[in-house]
């Protein structure tokens, strides 16, 4: 592949860039520096595949508020909510292979669940699970059992299977318990041994103490950030806050975090990482066609009750929009299969701001591709 050079030469910018870009995208690669130019925080990394080649392999900026920690190759970095396709990816297998039925009752798993729904609206964020309402201590993010004692016992926020909304905080967790139940181990190992190991995939779930030294601090909950939150439906709030610590960078940068498994959001991983996932999953690698097509079939059009933002699509695990299918997360990281562009993308960033950036530089690739703008 005809690559630029690996360096910092992007049009003067003063942010060091590693990595490489196939020489007709050498503009996405300046848009990137631009972008690194605007984190004062922390820095980022920016993956594209196509047509059988890394088209862009980018990172850059640094791994630490401090900057004393470049950012690497293998640097990894908490997506949000990027994280919940991958924490789908579990479950789809056990279904792959006759062990779990998608329309099964969740309580066939989880016994001590007092809601009615299924395996499949668990799967598509139309089981109603996406709010406590007691109170809980931060402590229960690093307590499995005792966040699904406080979820088995929740009342869902609307009747299984009427409506939808993401659940923020909670989404791994009836999928973890549906995977012990099974298979006996947890949400985060499964996919470790089973998804992403076998395919070379640098994103876990739960990390152990061989990645705790490469994960990139997150920068960034300033005035601006917090700003931003505001204008939600009223479910938001408390979806996203009880527990409280998810949007703390005391907690969410601390090693406890690190190494709990918090399915909806805690996952850390590489852009290249997450698109080697979308990879995959278009190669037919993970997920047996037939599966793939409930993948991408919508659950139904209509208001998201906990972020709202007009009508959405929720497949089982991704969001759903004519482009295509994927996920973004808090912070403004995101990964992305383009079906029109046959494309898979991925940028997951250490400084939380808007998804403007990730939008510039998907639109610097479609630009060349010549598909139309986002």
């Amino acid at each position: 592949m005809d690559q630029t050079d690996d360096g910092n030469s992007s049009k003067g910018f003063a942010v060091e860039i590693q990595g490489s870009v196939a020489a007709r995208f050498a503009a996405v690669r300046d848009v990137f520096a631009e972008v690194l130019a605007e984190q004062p925080g922390t820095g980022a990394s920016f993956a594209v595949w196509h047509d059988g080649e890394w088209l862009v392999d980018l990172w850059g900026g640094y791994a630490d508020a401090a900057h004393t920690r470049p950012w690497a190759s293998d640097t990894l970095v908490m997506p949000y909510s990027v994280t919940k396709p991958i924490a789908a990816l579990p479950v789809l297998t056990l279904v792959d292979r006759g062990l779990v039925g998608l329309d099964d009752p969740l309580q066939q798993y989880w016994s001590d669940l007092l809601a009615e729904t299924t395996v499949r609206e668990a799967l598509s964020h139309r089981s109603g699970l996406v709010a406590l309402d007691e109170e809980a201590p931060t402590e229960a993010f690093y307590d499995w059992d005792l966040m699904c004692s406080l979820l088995a016992a929740q009342r869902p926020s609307w009747e299984p299977g009427t409506a939808q909304g993401e659940s923020a905080l909670f989404y791994g967790h009836p999928l973890g318990q549906v995977v012990r139940a099974v298979d006996g181990r947890t949400l985060g190992q499964f996919l470790r041994e089973e998804v992403c190991a076998p395919h070379g995939i640098d994103f876990h779930i739960g990390l152990g103490d061989g990645e705790l030294g490469r994960v990139a601090e997150l920068t960034g909950f300033g005035d601006e950030f917090w700003a931003s939150q505001e204008g939600y439906p009223e479910l938001y709030y408390p979806a996203i806050a009880n527990p409280p610590g998810a949007r703390d960078p005391q907690v969410v940068n601390g090693e406890r975090w690190r190494r709990a498994e918090v399915p909806a959001v805690n996952g850390h991983g590489t852009a290249r990482a997450v698109a080697e996932l979308y990879v995959a999953l278009s190669q037919g690698r993970l997920l047996s066609p037939a599966l793939m097509t409930e993948l991408t079939r919508s659950s139904g059009v209509g208001p998201d009750l906990v972020v709202g933002g007009g009508d959405r699509e929720w497949g089982l695990g991704v969001a759903l929009d004519p482009d295509g299918y994927g996920m973004g997360g808090t912070g403004g990281s995101f990964g992305w299969w383009s079906e029109p562009g046959q494309y898979a993308v991925a940028f997951l960033t250490g400084y939380v701001g808007t998804f403007d950036r990730g939008d510039r530089l998907e639109n610097a690739v479609r630009e060349v591709l010549g598909l139309p703008l986002l």
